[in-house]
Formats: structure tokens, sequence, C-alpha cells
């Protein structure tokens, strides 16, 4: 199961695998931006079994284990490269030693040493689709960053670029830029920006779905009592009240949709995105080969019906007003 990475004409694997847990622990002063300790072999591991199992897209960002990530993908793609897109995000700076953010930079010059040092973690000559990791930057700005990545496609550093943000105002004027061919974008069951998706498909970009599992709460793993350790970026989270305690209700509610054919939870939630856009390409994360089993073997089932979509958006607005 493939789809197209945007105008590019770049052929990927539906699902792609996201990067960010397996960096490991790192800090943004005394917040944890990672998602605790990880097994490197494992991680190596999964990713030769999610390319065994038909993917060839990997996402990650210089700042995922500052540094970490990057150099772990790197490790597990020598002598593998060919056929394999890599994408990764710049506009941290942080100590690998530490593991601490300790700034950003998205100055020319910035983001052209990013550039440089992600190719030599990585491994590669090349990154395929190179993102502006800052949501919400402002736009003026954002055109000098635009023109910076345009500059990096004529000089061989990468292919094709794309913004990490939500917003669909700065995802058309990344677009105004030839060589833009994605947007990095919140979206699952649960919610999203969907007229960011309209956009991307306005324009024909991807739209690659960060926390297309709800960092967790879509496999199903999570209940009212769960806590989660001091160095996870999700410790603060509470289930038994608020948004999560909402999200779990919502869970509930859809379970069975999500579940039917044979799929597990995390299967569902993959094919709701499938099926709501041709432009959708979910990049849930792992720390374990099971994981990647799960997730890259959703795509053998395909996109839910029309049918079930339209009982999941009944399903969904009714529990939320419950």
């Amino acid at each position: 199961m493939n789809r197209t990475l945007g105008r590019s004409g770049i052929e990927v694997s539906a699902v792609g695998m996201g990067c960010w847990a397996i960096g490991g622990p790192a800090w943004r002063g005394d917040d944890p931006i990672g998602w605790g300790e990880v097994d490197d072999q494992e991680s190596i591991k999964g990713i030769h079994r999610a390319i065994d199992l038909g993917v060839n897209l990997f996402d990650t960002a210089n700042v995922y284990g500052c540094g970490h990530s990057e150099r772990i993908l790197g490790r597990a793609l020598k002598g593998k490269r060919n056929g394999i897109v890599v994408a990764t995000k710049f506009t941290a700076t942080f100590d690998e030693t530490s593991r601490k953010v300790t700034g950003a930079d998205v100055s020319p010059a910035g983001i052209k040493k990013a550039c440089e040092e992600s190719l030599q973690r990585l491994g590669i000559d090349s990154i395929d689709l190179y993102q502006f990791h800052s949501a919400g930057h402002d736009l003026k700005e954002a055109v000098t960053v635009r023109e910076t990545l345009e500059e990096l496609v004529e000089e061989g550093k990468i292919r094709t670029y794309g913004w990490s943000t939500d917003d669909p105002e700065r995802t058309r004027l990344f677009a105004e830029g030839p060589n833009c061919t994605a947007v990095q974008q919140h979206l699952n069951v649960f919610g999203g920006n969907l007229e960011t998706l309209q956009v991307c498909e306005e324009l024909n970009l991807a739209s690659l779905n960060r926390g297309p599992l709800g960092m967790g709460v879509l496999t199903g793993k999570f209940n009212r009592n769960t806590t989660l350790p001091e160095d996870d970026v999700r410790r603060s989270w509470k289930f038994d009240e608020g948004q999560r305690a909402e999200e779990l209700t919502k869970l509930e509610a859809v379970r069975e949709i999500l579940t039917s054919n044979g799929r597990t939870l995390a299967q569902g939630a993959l094919a709701w995105l499938w099926a709501k856009s041709e432009k959708t390409l979910p990049i849930p994360g792992f720390k374990s080969v099971s994981q990647v089993e799960e997730n890259a073997t959703a795509m053998q089932n395909g996109p839910l019906s029309t049918e079930q979509m339209h009982e999941i958006e009944s399903v969904v607005f009714l529990a939320a007003r419950s």
C-alpha cells in the first residue's frame, strides 16, 4: 500500500515510522522532551523489520534525543539506503552530551549548519524531506526560511521540504515554494485542523500525521489509573480528568468500529487516517519490534469504509457531548 509524497512524485509506503521515541531521554530546561529510556539495538531491529514489511518512510528530527535518533536511524540504514525516504527536521540547537536543548537558530547560516550536522549523523548525502520544526513561527521571517530551503535543494543537500505546523496560513506560505511538498500536522480520530488537511488536498501536499495514535491513547494501553515516568514527555498527563479522560471515553465509543476486520485499535486508528484523505501519511512512533509489526501490517487491511467513517464521526460527536 503506497502513496505519493505530495507534488514531489516520490513514492512512499502509506505508513511511515516516527522516530521521536527512539531518541531516548532529552530535556528542555527541567522538562522532558523524550519518551524515556530506550534500547538502541531494539530500535535498529525495529527499523529493519519495518523495511522488511514494506515501510520506506522514516521521520525523525535533529532534536529527538538531541541528535541520538538521527544517529540510530543512520546506523540502521547503513547499507539499506536504496529506496528509503528520510525525513528530518531543524530549528532547535542542543548539546548532544548533556542531551539538553540550548536554543533555536533559523538564520540561513543556522539552517545550513543544522542540515550538514543532520547529514553527518544520518550518514547520508541528501535529506529527502527537510522540515521546519517551529509550528507558530512569524510568517514574514518564515519566507527567509523557505528561501534558504530552496537554496539547499539547489545545492543538492535536500530533495524537498515542508513545515511542521497545524496552521493553514503557514502551510500556504511554504507551499509557494516550488520544492515544498509536505506539511506535518497533528491529526487523529480525536481531532486536528481539517482546514490544514484541505489545503494539502488543494495544493497537492502530503499530510504527514504526527500523533496518529494519540501519543499512545489510541492503542488502548492506558486507563484512568495510568501514570507515566518522570523522564517521559507525557509525565503530566492525568487520565482520570480533563482531555485524557474524554479521549478514553471516546475511544470506548469507537472501539468496535476501529477493531473491525480483525484490526487492533492502533491499526484501526491508522485506517481512519487513510480513509480521511488520500494525502495522509501517518507516522506512528515505536520503541519495540512488536509495535513496528502492528503498525506496518495495518497496511494489509487498508482504510476504513465510508460507512465506518460516518459512524465514527457520529459516535465521537455524541461521546463528546455526553
